[in-house]
């Protein structure tokens, strides 16, 4: 994890965590057969989660991540502190691309994402993994040199 990054307490943690558990299953995955939850955790507290919602038409389908942003900013919650990811693999899964994007948009580079592995917790975790074998990383980590909102202020030729 980051020197410079965000630092969650302990219950929010585990409550992140529970939360991306819960997510999962409201999973609609009969395609890939690959079901995901994430929870994100707003500035005042309240755990948003969401699931993959796959579509027959493989373009409309909409990831865990992006379900949950969605339904954070369509209610008006715009300002997040951490985010958990859980999909049933036994190691930390991390968001796709599009979803590192999108993220981009409403989280700052030092805000921790937690990587859940299914097994969590883990007797024995990984190296490179914290308690339960929690990959913990950060957006800024994940998507380097990364362009974001503040981008489109910038004064132009």
């Amino acid at each position: 994890m980051s020197a410079r990054a965000l630092t969650l307490s302990v219950p929010d943690r585990q409550r992140l965590i529970e939360g991306a558990f819960e997510a999962k299953k409201g999973t609609y995955s009969p395609y890939s057969k690959f079901p995901v939850g994430a929870a994100l955790l707003s500035v005042d507290g309240q755990i948003i989660k969401g699931a993959n919602i796959e579509n027959a038409s493989y373009g409309g389908t909409i990831c865990a991540e992006r379900t949950a942003l969605v339904k954070a900013v369509s209610e008006g919650i715009r300002s997040f502190i951490g985010l958990a990811v859980v999909t049933d693999v036994k190691a930390p899964i991390s968001p796709c691309g599009m979803c590192r994007q999108v993220i981009r948009e409403f989280c700052v580079l030092n805000m921790p994402i937690l990587l859940v592995p299914a097994d969590y917790p883990q007797a024995e975790p990984a190296e490179g993994t914290t308690e339960g074998g929690v990959r913990e990383t950060t957006l800024g980590e994940l998507l380097p040199d990364s362009f974001g909102p503040e981008h489109l202020e910038l004064s132009r030729k």
